[in-house]
């Protein structure tokens, strides 16, 4: 076909005697750099493929086609291998420099194959010999563009997982935060087995993460096994898989997670709920690097990092004779205790800030948090936190449900926080919510007396403290005080106006 070009009649003629299908509505798939310098070839390649919605670029020499691509991406390149001064072959050399993810198709005349097959072993997707099937090079494209999408979404995704557990996601300047922070650095380019120890809700598994991603291993799994939430029974299967038949209702293999994360991370959160006869399980396998599955009979090796978490004293289980001494050797190479949310009180203010962050981008923008109130942080200073950092994320979470001005503040935080003498006293919401279900007169004036009457009881008959535990204007609670005829003694009526 060289020295016919088409256009008008004569392209459509051209395209038929192709055996393309030209498609009636055009979708644009990706934008192609075609390398060659036959120009009759490559004008035919562009209408041919254009009809297929792909946009092309051409270059006519491997010296064009280079400055091309240094000044823009392509989601695929065309290539032929004939050309003068600068061939095919040095051509992919130096695109594999310049963008090393761009799939390159080579174009080939009779003879050349083993050349292109020797450009297939240093990168290229794939190759077709002229005269090219035009419909096996469209599906070709599109599965090498398709391709480069997903390894694109997959880098994409790993960037993601490496900001979101990178250290800048790890909240503290206590002191105590400094030396974990301190801790992980050490222990991240390495492969030493890490025991993790802190109460509950102090964010082990946030840490084991971090050590993951900001590891050699990052681009291999990180398995989390919570040893705690799985029977016993289930456990070993759950670790180390099972072969089809291994016991009633094993009716195919099952992988384990020591085999899913291979070359990456195991981690084995609660590892001190471990039943004396698992321990020893995972003691040979940290011993060995290898094990058998249930019901099999070959040895699987793995390569696999173990970061364990306990909120138990191990050395004080190994004493009482529950847990395995040797085994605790092996997990406990590296320690790491993190501190209880108590004892680093100074990091509430901006861990309160990263929770508010980060629940804002979920709710309306008529709902979002701008600010907290001073009174609000005092409250939550004062606040022992049994559940460390996770009780806090909660009790955030929830009170910015309360806020409707943008501005959180004590009246929307649990009772218990803003005072633990005031468990029993209503929130703003649920006081409304109780009027709003007395729907008789005289029931609802009843039902409003009460709650004034308990709310000037447990603030000891302060006003305006009264005021802000029930979500309403200080002027308003004295309106209504008037109206029902409370009582308050001279002595605390001084003390709610001043």
């Amino acid at each position: 076909m060289n020295g016919f070009r088409a256009h008008g009649l004569a392209g459509s003629m051209a395209l038929a005697e192709s055996g393309v299908i030209i498609p009636e509505k055009k979708q644009f798939r990706g934008q192609i750099l075609l390398v060659d310098d036959e120009r009759d070839f490559t004008a035919l390649a562009r209408d041919i493929l254009s009809s297929r919605g792909w946009d092309v670029l051409c270059a006519h020499s491997g010296f064009e086609a280079l400055q091309l691509a240094s000044l823009q991406s392509f989601d695929a390149v065309l290539l032929d291998l004939r050309m003068p001064l600068l061939d095919g072959h040095g051509v992919l050399d130096r695109l594999r420099r310049l963008d090393p993810t761009v799939p390159v198709i080579i174009i080939t005349g009779a003879g050349d194959t083993p050349t292109a097959v020797e450009c297939m072993r240093q990168g290229a997707f794939d190759y077709f010999e002229k005269p090219v099937d035009w419909n096996k090079l469209h599906l070709a494209l599109e599965n090498a563009c398709r391709l480069r999408a997903l390894e694109e979404q997959v880098r994409d995704l790993r960037k993601a997982l490496r900001e979101r557990y990178g250290f800048d996601n790890l909240i503290g300047q206590s002191k105590k935060m400094r030396e974990v922070f301190e801790a992980i650095q050490r222990v991240c380019e390495t492969d030493v087995t890490v025991l993790l120890e802190g109460e509950s809700g102090t964010g082990k598994e946030l840490v084991a993460r971090a050590i993951h991603y900001n590891s050699p291993r990052r681009t291999k799994p990180f398995v989390a096994v919570n040893c705690a939430a799985i029977p016993e029974t289930l456990l070993e299967s759950e670790l180390f898989g099972h072969e089809r038949g291994s016991f009633t209702g094993a009716v195919g293999r099952r992988i384990g997670r020591f085999e899913q994360a291979d070359g990456g991370t195991l981690f084995l959160d609660e590892i001190g709920e471990m039943s004396p006869a698992t321990q020893v399980k995972i003691l040979r396998v940290l011993q060995e690097r290898r094990f058998e599955r249930l019901g099999g009979n070959r040895p699987v090796e793995v390569d696999v990092r173990i970061i364990s978490a306990t909120n138990k004293n191990l050395l004080e289980e190994v004493r009482k004779g529950n847990f395995r001494e040797d085994l605790y050797y092996r997990i406990c190479v590296y320690p790491i205790h993190l501190p209880p949310l108590r004892e680093r009180k100074e990091d509430i203010p901006a861990l309160v800030a990263n929770f508010i962050e980060r629940f804002n981008r979920r709710m309306p923008p008529h709902r979002r948090i701008r600010a907290v109130a001073s009174e609000t942080l005092e409250c939550l200073m004062r606040y022992p936190w049994p559940g460390n950092v996770r009780e806090l994320e909660n009790v955030i979470e929830r009170s910015m449900l309360h806020a409707t001005d943008g501005v959180l503040r004590p009246v929307h935080l649990p009772a218990t926080i803003r005072s633990p003498d005031l468990a029993e006293m209503p929130s703003a919401t649920s006081w409304r919510d109780a009027l709003r279900t007395a729907t008789e007169v005289p029931r609802w004036e009843e039902v409003e007396q009460e709650l004034l009457k308990l709310a000037l009881r447990l603030t000891k008959y302060n006003v305006t403290a009264a005021a802000s535990r029930l979500g309403m204007g200080r002027t308003t609670l004295y309106r209504k005080i008037q109206r029902y005829g409370i009582a308050l003694r001279p002595r605390d009526r001084e003390a709610g106006a001043s």
